[in-house]
């Protein structure tokens, strides 16, 4: 049954996870409307947000000049939206096929961008250099069985002053059933020990479907994020909580500016994200 909780090792999720990705990368490339970036000033609307979140926070209220770190970075459009914001970017993946599109794309945009292919719980011994801000967001962290040598990768790659941003889907969505009719929990808020198992071709963007259809995901409430980012010696400046998603997590959900959200009857009583700015002193 999807969502069940199994045992796993990492090793065998992480390749099931990995096959899964790379079948998604032609989809999304079809999907995520690539063309829109043929404009100069075009930016992603993940990141048009996260910038609106994050430009308090940064030495000069802006990115411009400052060397940024992408974890899970995909096909790039976010990476890209960024270093057309003024960062300098590293782009991290763990999908060889998702890094050439990204690595296209910036090409052919004129964007110059680094790419490293590697898993994000290694990503300082892959990566070359520290950076002024490193940045995750959107459909991250589930992915991940140990978010301890997670955050230990960040401060590792974060100067002395640097900023950490992550905006996430909040854990109290992810344990509701997404095809109820109200708002009723089904899975794990508090982390188990098991991963979830996903057995579903389909995926957020597009209409098209993956030959390798299973996946695991870790419930972390936010007490984990936050002990994690804490006990690696990060200092949280800023969290906020959403009533928005950039993609449907329910058929329920209704399209709204910005992304979508939940009926406007029920809208203020579940946070659909998290933010969280931290940084390593």
């Amino acid at each position: 049954m999807n969502g069940s909780n199994v045992d796993v090792d990492w090793e065998s999720a992480r390749d099931a996870n990995q096959e899964n990705w790379e079948d998604r990368v032609p989809l999304h490339e079809n999907a995520y409307g690539l063309d829109a970036f043929d404009e100069p000033e075009h930016l992603s609307d993940v990141v048009r947000d996260d910038l609106a979140a994050m430009s308090a926070f940064l030495p000069s209220g802006g990115l411009s000049g400052l060397d940024l770190c992408h974890l899970q970075c995909h096909i790039g459009t976010d990476t890209v939206s960024l270093a057309r914001a003024g960062a300098n970017v590293t782009g991290v993946d763990f999908s060889p096929s998702a890094l050439r599109a990204a690595r296209e794309l910036a090409t052919r945009l004129g964007v110059e961008a680094t790419w490293v292919e590697t898993d994000v719980l290694d990503a300082r011994v892959a990566v070359s250099g520290d950076f002024d801000v490193v940045y995750t967001s959107i459909g991250t962290i589930t992915w991940l069985n140990d978010l301890d040598r997670w955050a230990a990768q960040i401060v590792a790659l974060l100067r002395p002053g640097g900023t950490f941003f992550i905006r996430d889907g909040h854990p109290v969505l992810y344990a509701l059933d997404e095809a109820t009719p109200g708002l009723v929990t089904r899975y794990p808020y508090f982390a188990t020990g098991h991963a979830q198992q996903w057995d579903d071709d389909s995926t957020y963007a597009g209409s098209g479907r993956v030959a390798h259809a299973r996946t695991y995901e870790w419930p972390h409430p936010l007490s984990e994020i936050l002990g994690a980012l804490l006990r690696a010696g990060l200092r949280l400046v800023h969290f906020d909580e959403g009533r928005t998603l950039p993609w449907r997590f329910s058929d329920r959900m209704v399209e709204v500016p910005g992304g979508y959200a939940w009926p406007e009857d029920e809208r203020n009583l579940v946070p659909c994200t998290y933010t969280i700015i931290a940084r390593r002193d």
